[in-house]
């Protein structure tokens, strides 16, 4: 048995694989996926000494638990959080080391939302596609973490890693989202489009990783009906029945027939990993 592995003691409300994502499947119908905050992702990554698109753990508000089966360097990054092993504190933002049989213990988020665990030689889980990703969406890539669940682990870098602490941008108090009209914007009113980039929402809570859905004054329509499926992309803000945007995230779908009414920044998107819920938003007009 190789103890280049760790046992899942505590999954958390929903920990996942992540990595840089499938990119050019999306003529498939496969969507993206990876890490919703990328930077973090590759920042804990640098610490541990690996590539910056190696997989890691993507948890969800309350953190997870893991049993190492060998001695392993670690670092924990993203939303900030406690971390302990073996129940005494270790270090966040920077590389820990793991002794064999160890627990290594993430904690709920202080601020934020989503943490990123990374192990030296990344996580090991069966690529599909070319990425190691879990899609919630379409279901590709490993399942998400389960209570006992073994998980393997590549073989470490050869060095010392690069860094001992990185800077992190940190959790945002308000999201600032800058668009451009998307490719349905006819299909609303004008004073639809003046409220969209004047008035204030909030993340709902029903936000996932498909989409930030948002509360706030719903967009009036100015072309009834519906649209044929179209193709998405990352950042697309779609508009349903009930009128108020959504922000396509990383495993959002590849078609969608709700109007298009603008598309965010690629730049700005990961800060809505960490947006918790109640956290105002302003979408910003540009050219």
């Amino acid at each position: 048995m190789t103890d280049r592995a760790f046992a899942v003691v505590r999954a958390g409300a929903l920990t996942t694989v992540q990595d840089g994502g499938r990119c050019g499947y999306a003529h498939l119908g496969v969507p993206r996926s990876g890490a919703l905050d990328p930077h973090a992702a590759a920042l804990v990554n640098r610490l541990v000494g690996n590539r910056g698109d190696a997989a890691v753990l993507e948890t969800t508000l309350d953190g997870c638990a893991v049993r190492s089966r060998g001695a392993v360097t670690v670092a924990v990054g993203g939303a900030p959080c406690a971390v302990t092993v073996d129940g005494r504190p270790a270090a966040w933002g920077t590389s820990v080391r793991v002794p064999a049989g160890a627990v290594l213990e993430v904690g709920a988020a202080v601020r934020g939302v989503r943490s990123y665990v990374a192990f030296a030689g990344g996580v090991a889980a069966e690529p599909v596609l070319g990425s190691r990703s879990t899609d919630l969406l379409s279901g590709l890539g490993p399942a998400p973490l389960a209570d006992g669940v073994v998980l393997p682990l590549g073989i470490p870098p050869a060095g010392a890693p690069h860094y001992d602490a990185v800077p992190w941008p940190g959790v945002p108090r308000e999201l600032v989202l800058r668009v451009r009209l998307g490719p349905r914007h006819d299909w609303f009113t004008g004073e639809a489009l003046r409220v969209l980039t004047t008035r204030a929402y909030r993340v709902s809570a029903s936000s996932n990783r498909i989409g930030l859905r948002t509360e706030g004054p719903a967009l009036e329509r100015a072309v009834p009906g519906e649209l044929p499926s179209e193709g998405m992309v990352l950042g697309a803000v779609q508009v349903p029945p009930d009128g108020r945007p959504v922000v396509f995230l990383a495993d959002h779908p590849t078609t969608g027939g709700y109007p298009v009414v603008a598309v965010v920044h690629e730049r700005d998107v990961a800060a809505a990993a960490q947006a918790v819920p109640g956290t105002p938003v302003r979408f910003i007009p540009t050219r």
